[in-house]
């Protein structure tokens, strides 16, 4: 039986304008708590925090915890935290030195989950594209389903949707280790690639904290398709896009184009019918996959999901279309591991086959890229320069630190100069305006056009379209 939490005091969050970060901070506020965080960037998770009451700071000062504490001094101060904020940050040091209670954000998401059944999902990739299509079946299905995502999931506009609910949908991150804290209904893992080389030395100490993961979760779905899960995971509740005995969820595709995919369903190797996956690209198609599973799983019928299988959209910045610009096709992608700009570039390549039988003029695939942090670069860059030269075009712009230092000189400048002995077409570009200023130069007309990463990169076509 799950409790219905009381959460108790004010909470202030460092760093509120974070994905992650905001949509905890809805969900208090969701649950009657008063909020306030501060954060040195405005975006539309602090705007939309502050229209739902919240106190915004736009600076991060020692001022700002005083103001909060006089303000609310009746009641606890709970200051939240996450990874990316450094031991040197004012208002974090501010708060150690005057023992305010101190959380880290991974304890506040655990501790809201325990007033619900938890559906959580972890994984290398496609974390958030998995929970949006699981919140929006099980919102569609059951009207019973709150959600806290890395995301903002179409079917809410928003990446917090907090109702007392009985089940809850959640993205567990594992970037920083954090996922140990974590207790789940149903822990959800989609696939395993060494990657978050800043925390973890090697792959195993990676593997350790999904299995500490797995084993704080009451059931476990995995992917069986992903050769790391095979051989170090073991579950009764399993998911897979190529076999089917012995697999409790199966969908095997015999159609894949641009649109959609089409293919057979399969429960414990039982043919149950035929499905239309309205969201293209065989990654996705995994992601589904595990959405419906994990449906299936709390007892949601076949008949229901595959009423509410056409709603499926993928989240913002997941090969988002943003637009045309005299016939330049421009999608966003939140790639920024080099097996994350395979899946993309393949996705691309799809839309780039059906577009070319049907126009004289043949597309090019055209590739934006911002790196992200320094020590990806470093541990991965060979995998860069392969999965990058695939493209018919590069171009490489600054490495997102994302708080890391500099210290060994990496630059995308050696990712440009390892590409350019295989693909000629490639070119360092400072940043997003650079783009701009030569972007008539650098494309042409019937371009596809993909601009990946994981930092401020999104904000390339609000500069190209003049919306800054």
């Amino acid at each position: 039986m799950h409790k219905k939490l009381l959460l108790k005091g004010h909470f202030h969050f460092i760093g509120i304008g974070g994905i992650g970060m905001s949509a905890i901070a809805i969900a208090l506020m969701k649950k009657g708590c008063s909020v306030s965080g501060s954060d040195l960037i405005k975006n539309r998770e602090t705007q939309r925090l502050q229209e739902l009451g919240a106190t915004i700071f736009a600076s991060q000062t020692r001022k700002n915890i005083d103001l909060v504490n006089s303000k609310f001094q009746n009641q606890n101060i709970n200051i939240v935290f996450s990874s990316a904020i450094r031991d040197d940050n004012e208002e974090l040091s501010y708060c150690k030195k005057h023992n305010f209670l101190i959380k880290h954000r991974s304890e506040i998401l655990a501790m809201i989950m325990k007033s619900y059944i938890s559906l959580s999902i972890a994984g290398s990739h496609g974390k958030t594209s998995t929970s949006t299509f699981l919140s929006t079946l099980l919102e569609l299905c059951t009207q019973n389903s709150s959600s806290i995502t890395g995301g903002i999931i179409p079917i809410y506009k928003s990446n917090a949707h907090i109702e007392n609910t009985k089940f809850l949908v959640t993205e567990i991150d594992e970037s920083d280790g954090t996922i140990n804290n974590y207790n789940s209904d149903i822990g959800i893992i989609s696939n395993i690639d060494y990657d978050h080389c800043d925390h973890f030395s090697n792959i195993n100490e990676l593997l350790s904290s999904f299995k500490k993961f797995a084993s704080n979760s009451k059931k476990l779905l995995i992917n069986y398709d992903c050769d790391i899960i095979k051989n170090n995971f073991s579950s009764s509740n399993k998911w897979s896009n190529k076999e089917i005995n012995n697999i409790n969820y199966s969908i095997i595709p015999n159609i894949v184009n641009k649109n959609n995919t089409i293919g057979k369903y399969y429960e414990k190797g039982y043919f149950i019918d035929n499905v239309c996956i309205p969201v293209p690209g065989l990654h996705n198609l995994s992601n589904i996959t595990a959405a419906i599973a994990a449906s299936r799983m709390i007892g949601v019928s076949f008949n229901e999901i595959k009423k509410n299988i056409k709603y499926l959209e993928l989240p913002k910045k997941r090969f988002e279309f943003r637009g045309k610009l005299d016939e330049r096709i421009i999608y966003d992608d939140y790639a920024h591991h080099p097996n994350e700009i395979k899946a993309t570039l393949d996705l691309a390549r799809l839309f780039i086959k059906s577009k070319n039988s049907q126009d004289k003029e043949k597309s090019r695939l055209v590739a934006i890229f911002q790196p992200h942090r320094f020590t990806r670069v470093k541990q991965f860059i060979d995998e860069f320069v392969i999965e990058l030269s695939k493209a018919d075009v590069i171009y490489l712009t600054n490495i997102f630190g994302a708080g890391e230092q500099n210290i060994e000189n990496i630059s995308s400048k050696l990712i440009a100069d390892l590409i350019y002995q295989t693909n000629k077409n490639v070119r360092f570009l400072e940043n997003n305006y650079e783009i701009k200023d030569k972007f008539f130069e650098l494309t042409q007309k019937n371009d596809f056009i993909v601009n990946m990463g994981a930092g401020d990169c999104h904000n390339l076509w609000s500069i190209l379209t003049n919306k800054t």
